[in-house]
């Protein structure tokens, strides 16, 4: 199923009065400071769209390069935005090597435990998005329901579970396409982040660990408080991980994450994870106790830092420092077997 339209055109003009931003969301808290950015941040997509065009023009297909690299880094226009995704993730490539499959899962008998799951959850959606409420005109409410069914019955291992409602909404802002958004699940929930969304969330649980890692590696300061607070990560950036940064950054910035995220794999949400934390080392070492922690990285992903979503993701790709895949596989394997041997410990 194919939406027409799109949220910025039926919600272009004069919206002051109702506070919806382009994706369809009412930001009645921060639309001024919203607003102030938009304006200067226009004048950046004007001229990344022109250069978009050129280069898209040159080469239709896309191809996985130092240029392609740097141009997703400086973020990916709207209107390109699902096209590129499709493409850096592999996705595209599923899609066309699995024609009707999104199609054949619609039309299977439904496990009806899965289909009240999800049902559940389709009105706790971006409640407070115009385009996903069900009088919308048209809603997508019925094509989330579709994507979260059809990925349920692909991925039996995982199901559904809460969160990849999210997910799965995000994208079909951005395709406006079914099949589209069930192929980026895919490429996300089952090859970029596989047993995030599993029963044991075994994916989850470690990388959360490996960023605890990355931080006593790159600010021991910060580290050595939170070791004195057992499973403190899980309580800090488990949201953060398992929504991908929905409703924890502002979606301007969620987006040119994620455009990272599918052109470099799941060391993006590190690098993220690292800056907000590196920037924000003063505050949350004048944290004194767990709570205190608690509300500090609550606070530290809201503001003008996060808000000034261009300047954000080139911090992202410089205060870390250097962050490679290796880097990240090996603190995998270390943290995946601590936390199974403690489990087997447990038992």
């Amino acid at each position: 199923m194919e939406l027409k339209g799109n949220a910025s055109q039926a919600l272009s003009g004069d919206n002051d009065s109702e506070r919806i931003d382009p994706y369809g969301f009412e930001r009645r808290q921060d639309f001024e400071p919203y607003k102030e950015m938009m304006t200067e941040y226009v004048a950046v997509l004007n001229r990344r769209s022109m250069r978009w065009d050129k280069l898209l023009q040159e080469k239709p297909h896309v191809e996985k390069n130092l240029t392609v690299k740097r141009y997703v880094r400086k973020g990916v226009p709207n209107e390109h935005r699902a096209r590129i995704w499709m493409a850096a993730s592999g996705a595209q490539e599923r899609l066309e090597r699995n024609p009707g499959y999104y199609q054949a899962l619609l039309s299977m008998e439904h496990d009806t435990k899965l289909k009240e799951t999800i049902h559940t959850d389709m009105h706790r959606t971006f409640p407070d998005n115009v385009l996903f409420q069900s009088k919308a005109e048209p809603s997508l409410q019925s094509a989330l329901f579709n994507v979260l069914l059809a990925y349920g019955h692909h991925n039996k291992e995982v199901g559904y579970c809460q969160g990849m409602n999210f997910i799965a909404g995000y994208l079909m802002i951005i395709t406006k396409n079914e099949e589209n958004s069930f192929w980026l699940m895919d490429a996300l929930l089952g090859r970029m982040l596989p047993d995030f969304y599993s029963p044991a969330m075994m994916g989850l649980k470690t990388d959360q660990e490996v960023l605890g890692e990355l931080v006593k590696a790159k600010s021991p300061a910060v580290g050595q408080l939170m070791d004195q607070y057992p499973g403190i990560w899980t309580l800090v950036v488990s949201r953060w991980f398992i929504c991908l940064y929905i409703d924890v950054l502002p979606i301007e910035t969620v987006l040119r994450v994620w455009d990272s995220l599918f052109y470099e794999g799941s060391k993006v949400i590190f690098r993220v994870a690292l800056t907000l934390i590196i920037h924000h080392q003063p505050e949350i070492l004048r944290a004194r106790s767990l709570t205190d922690v608690c509300e500090c990285f609550k606070q530290i992903t809201c503001g003008a830092f996060t808000l000034d979503c261009h300047t954000f993701m080139q911090k992202i790709f410089s205060e870390p420092g250097t962050l490679s895949m290796g880097t990240i596989d090996k603190l995998r394997e270390k943290c995946r077997q601590r936390i199974l041997e403690e489990e087997s410990g447990r038992r």
